[in-house]
Formats: C-alpha cells, structure tokens, sequence
C-alpha cells in the first residue's frame, strides 16, 4: 500500500511540475509574440504574496478550530464502567421426569426440583459527578440489580449502592464509597449548538474508555423510547459513535464539559449506524439535586392536555379551528383544579413561549417543565382568539399541591403495578358506569399482581374514592387499602389490601 501510494504520489508532482513547465512556455510564447496580448495590456508579475491557486477563501486561525484532546483526556478519567448483577430465579425439573407419566396422572420418580437462581450480568458506563463518589447513569443500566460494581478508569473496583432513580427520564444515581475522585463539571445544554463538536465516551462491547466524537445533529427529539406513560424526552441528537455498554457515559463538549448522558441508539440492528442521543445535562442535573435532597424526583405540572400545531394539525382540525399557520401548541385539555385552570388558562388557548422560550414543539415545553419543582413559577405566552397574553402560573405536583413530594408521598400508579388506559365510551356504555382505569397489564410483584386483580379489570373506586379517568388515578397519593371495579363480562369485585 506505501508503494502505491508514493507512486501516485509521485505522479502527481511530475504532473504538476510539468504543467508548470507548460504553462510558462505557453506564457513566455505568448508575451514574446504579441498575438494575443499587445504591449499596452497590464501584466501582474509573479511574487510570493500573489494567491496561489488551491488557497482557502477563508484564514486559518488554529485557536478557532477544536481541539478535542483537553477534553477526551480530562473527561475520561470521570468515566465508570457498571456492571449490574441479577439474581434470576429458575425452576428445572428433576432427572427421571417423563411426560408420558404426567399427562396421564401416573405417580412416578421424577418431580419437580427447588427453583434455582443464577446471576445475570449485563454492563454500562457512568460518570462521576462528585469527589465523594456520587455517579449518574442511566436507569435502564441498573434497573432491578442485586448488586452493582462500578470499575474506575484507573482500574479500580468498588461496589456500589443506589441512591434513587427515575425511570420518567431513565436518570439514576448511585454511589461508592471513596474520596478525592476525578469529576465531569456540568456544562449547560441549553448552550448547545447545531454543528458543535461532542464527545461521547463510554465502554461499548465492555471497552472500557472509548472515546469517539461527533457533532450535535439536533436538539429536542422525542422518541416515545423509554417505557414510562409519564415519560420525559428532549433528547439532544449527535452522530458520536455510541453502541451497547454506553448507556449511562458521558457526552461532554469541547471544554471537557458534562452536556448530556449518552441513553438511546436509532438503530435498525442495535449497533450504531449514524445517530444516537442523550439526556440533556438540564434535565440530568435537576433529577440528581432531587434525588440527592429528596430521595424523590420533583415534577412540576401544568395540568394541560396540548398538541403541537405543526402541518398534520391544520390539515386535520386547522379549518374546524380556525388555525391556518403552524406554531405553538393547541392547549386541548385544562385539568380541574390544575395550576394552569387557577392561572386562567381555557380550552382552545395557543401556548407560544414558556419564560420567553419558543414552545413551536412539545418537547421544548416538556423538556422546561422537567427542569421545575411544584411551587416554582413560570410565565406562559398564549394567544386566545387573536390576542396575545401572559400569565404567570404556579406549578402544581401530581397530586394537585404546590409543594415538594416526598419519599412518603405514594405514586398509586406505580404502587399498583401496572399499565393503565381510560375506558371507553362503548365499555362505559356496556358496564354502566361513569367511567375508570382499565388495567392493561399487570406486573406479577406489583399489588395488582399479588392481590390476584387480572388483565382487562377497570377500577372504579380506590379507597372508596372514585375514578373515573386517568387524572384521578395520578392524584392520588394515600396507601391502597382497597380496590373496587368490574370485569368487562360485567362481573364486579372488591379487593381488599391485606398488609
């Protein structure tokens, strides 16, 4: 290859040197004879300022062009790689079983075994953010461990244990014991520019330390990817490379700054094939202040239903509405009761800015939302009938309070175990009830699941408090004691919560 190489090379020269040698006899040819230029015509001698041909239009000024080597080595070495344990429980059956014995009830020497258990492993990366041991990462990288290690950039090997988790944003936070730590400072996502330089680093395949870079394709994106109704997704969008093992690292800009922590692949085959995103360091930092001081994740609520008013809304409601251009999110829904009803909002109102920032998508408002506790204030910009307005509203938390939830403060949604939907105006129809929560899937540990309460069950009453919609059943916050409703054959049942 160095041969053919040189050889080309090679070629090149001699090609330029003659042409060189052509053009300047064509040159001397043509001045000597006159024919084409006469002695009156201006002629530019040659001299080393004169452009060259091949010179950039623009200068080069080397302190305006990335250096990444400040930042990859620096960062790295706040980089962790996590190894999440499992303890899986299986059962076996024992030597001798035949099923021809079984299916005809004929005793016989074989039996069922005692479960077993064996440890699944599975690996990710994560970052120090704190000299006394404090590391974020994804939660999907340490969902349902037995016991987690975290290995230093040094080499070092430590446990570690949980602090919290959110799985809304797939951030958690975790913590070995052990002092004097290299840290990632945050930087600010919000900063963040189309086109700048990143760096992703990580242990993708369990390479520990691998560091590839990137530039920032896009801010915002929502994927529908994390598995929680309540998601929270503003993804910022590079072309880093990032494959498995780096959920959880660090993205970092060019001053060695924590911009976000690397969590999805777009991919049709699981491995990197252009894109891939991360959680905005904005969001990651609110969530570790929450989890560090509360235990508990703070989120602030509006208390709206909205959608975006982009082409596919005017073409479907734009006429019916009166909306003929796109920008701005439709406010569809005000909840009872909510910070956005007691701020005056209505029904049918076009949310435009939240504290001065363009709402054009609804992951602009989502992502500002994910950044506020209950109590906070923000100041919305809307248009109502043509006329634009501004009202402050004090954030509400999901169960209707303007103050900090707390560890004590109980998600029924999640205490109960499952995946939930509103009913249906046919089924409410066919039950004859007002309405309810129809179970859609039922987590066999949750208190669903332990109570014995089965897939397609529609509550109706918690605590002898109804339900009627999706809205009440996240209002909630008291211990369940009890759960009434009605199977879709009609048939009713109450489940009382033993303890």
């Amino acid at each position: 290859m160095k041969k053919t190489a040189l050889v080309i090379l090679g070629a090149a020269v001699v090609s330029a040197v003659a042409g060189g040698v052509t053009a300047l006899s064509v040159n001397n040819y043509l001045s000597n004879k006159g024919g084409i230029f006469s002695s009156n015509d201006t002629t530019t001698s040659w001299n080393d300022t004169t452009p060259k041909a091949g010179n950039h239009f623009a200068a080069f000024q080397a302190e305006q062009y990335p250096d990444l080597t400040y930042a990859a080595e620096n960062a790295v070495k706040a980089v962790v790689n996590i190894e999440s344990i499992k303890e899986v429980q299986y059962g076996g059956r024992s030597r001798g079983y035949d099923p021809f014995y079984e299916f005809f009830g004929i005793p016989y020497g074989g039996g069922y075994g005692e479960p077993q258990t064996r440890e699944q492993r599975s690996g990710g990366s994560g970052v120090i953010i704190s000299e006394d041991g404090y590391i974020v990462t994804n939660n999907h990288v340490i969902e349902d461990a037995t016991k987690l290690k975290v290995k230093l950039n040094d080499g070092r090997t430590f446990d570690a244990k949980l602090i919290g988790t959110d799985p809304t944003t797939d951030v958690a936070l975790i913590k070995i014991d052990e002092k004097d730590l290299p840290t990632i400072p945050f930087g600010n996502s919000d900063n963040l520019r189309l086109g700048e330089w990143v760096l992703a680093i990580g242990s993708p395949f369990d390479l520990q330390s691998t560091i590839t870079a990137g530039i920032v394709s896009a801010k915002a994106r929502q994927l529908g990817v994390i598995p929680n109704e309540l998601r929270v997704e503003s993804f910022i969008q590079t072309d880093a490379a990032v494959n498995p093992g780096n959920s959880g690292g660090a993205l970092v800009n060019t001053r060695g700054e924590l911009v976000g922590i690397n969590t999805v692949i777009k991919s049709s085959t699981g491995s990197y094939i252009g894109y891939s995103f991360a959680v905005p360091e904005t969001i990651v930092r609110k969530v570790v202040v929450d989890l560090k001081e509360y235990g508990v994740v703070q989120r602030a609520l509006l208390g709206i239903r909205y959608r975006a008013i982009d082409d596919q809304f005017i073409e479907q409601l734009g006429e019916e509405l009166g909306i003929k251009k796109t920008g701005g999110l439709y406010v569809d829904e005000v909840v009872e009761g909510s910070a956005a009803e007691e701020a005056g909002l209505r029904k049918g109102d076009i949310i435009t800015a939240i504290d001065g920032t363009k709402t054009n998508d609804a992951s602009t408002l989502t992502e500002k939302m994910a950044q506020r506790r209950p109590n906070d204030k923000v100041t919305l910009s809307y248009n109502r009938n043509g006329i634009d307005k501004k009202v402050e509203v004090t954030l509400k938390n999901k169960v209707g309070k303007a103050e900090p939830v707390t560890v004590d403060t109980k998600d029924v949604a999640e205490a109960l175990g499952g995946k939930f939907s509103e009913v249906s105006q046919s089924m409410r129809e066919k039950l004859e009830i007002r309405g309810g929560v129809q179970v859609t899937s039922v987590d066999r540990d949750g208190l669903l699941g332990r109570s014995g309460v089965k897939e397609g069950f529609v509550i109706t009453y918690i605590n002898d408090r109804p339900v009627t919609s999706m809205k009440d059943l996240q209002r909630m916050s008291d211990s369940i004691e009890s759960i009434d409703g009605v199977y879709p054959n009609g048939r009713a049942l109450r489940y009382v919560i033993v303890k």
